[in-house]
């Protein structure tokens, strides 16, 4: 059966539905502060000192310090693991977090930026998480033959890197790169309801937007959604973008156990079964985790959502 899908630089077409898209005011840039580090010249165990000469080389050494092993990195980590000196390296990062190759969190710690999740999937080969991911959404598609989506969290906006078309038509258009606020989507709540309690916070503080009279805007219960998601390990948004839409989510976690992504499909409200949706969402998510690297210590015991957090 065919499945028209999403892909980096393509339009998923949906027939008879006007785009919609939310309208997001821009983002100030964030430049990492590090003031008073003075030229220094760090220390490699076992090895001497290898500094790149050109810029370019510079630049890569950067990038090159962040592997699998050391996903999230400090300053002084970077300058280390680059061979480079502290100013040096502060310059660079500084650079590279502001074009969006990193980012900075509140701890100060650095890690690869979406800018390059978003190139990466350019690649025809490679393994960039909506690659290793495509497998199990088409099994999640042939399981429920509805929309299915997988979507990354970038600030306070869920953005989506893959998509396939379902059965069902529900009236919000998709594409790749499409962004929207996290409380008002299943993979967005997903996502936001695995970050730190500081940052759920910083956001519930914020305005919340409403398109439709269904979204979340209430601080105090969103809260209670979002703990109802940590519970369960699922969540169910029902018509929040659009009047005739409901969106079952589940988190994707990487290698160490941190959520990295969240998987959902998205049905019409007045077809949607929820019981029989979560199962198949959670297997899918799950199997994304797993061929990511993650490995849960002990087996999940899935519950079911309460339906006063769904509505």
């Amino acid at each position: 059966m065919g499945r028209p899908r999403g892909a980096a630089g393509t339009t998923p077409q949906h027939a008879g539905h006007a785009e919609t898209t939310p309208q997001h005011a821009g983002h100030a840039e964030t430049t990492p502060q590090h003031a008073g580090h003075a030229e220094t010249t760090p220390q490699h165990a076992g090895h001497a000192e290898t500094t790149p000469r050109s810029a370019p080389d510079r630049l890569l050494a950067v990038l090159g310090a962040f592997d699998h092993a050391h996903p999230a990195l400090s300053l002084t980590d970077i300058s280390r693991r680059a061979g480079l000196s502290l100013t040096t390296a502060h310059r660079l990062v500084g650079a590279l977090t502001e074009w969006g190759a990193l980012e900075r969190d509140p701890s100060g710690v650095y890690h690869v930026g979406l800018r390059l999740w978003e190139i990466a999937a350019l690649a025809p080969r490679g393994l960039a998480l909506r690659q290793v991911a495509l497998p199990y959404l088409e099994d999640l598609y042939e399981a429920t033959h509805e929309n299915v989506q997988l979507a990354v969290r970038d600030g306070n906006e869920v953005v989506y890197i893959e998509w396939i078309s379902g059965r069902s038509a529900v009236g919000v258009r998709i594409k790749v790169g499409a962004r929207w606020p996290l409380h008002a989507t299943g993979v967005g709540l997903a996502l936001l309801a695995n970050t730190d309690a500081e940052f759920q916070a910083a956001y519930c503080a914020e305005p919340l937007a409403a398109f439709t009279p269904h979204t979340l805007t209430d601080p105090a219960r969103l809260r209670r959604v979002l703990a109802e998601i940590r519970r369960t390990g699922c969540a169910v948004s029902t018509r929040q973008v659009t009047e005739d839409a409901l969106s079952v989510a589940a988190p994707v976690r990487g290698v160490d156990g941190t959520v990295v992504a969240a998987a959902s499909v998205v049905v019409p409200v007045r077809d949607a079964h929820v019981p029989a949706l979560i199962p198949s969402v959670r297997l899918a998510a799950r199997g994304i985790s797993r061929a990511l690297g993650w490995h849960p210590e002990r087996p999940e015991r899935p519950e079911l959502p309460e339906q006063r957090d769904r509505s």
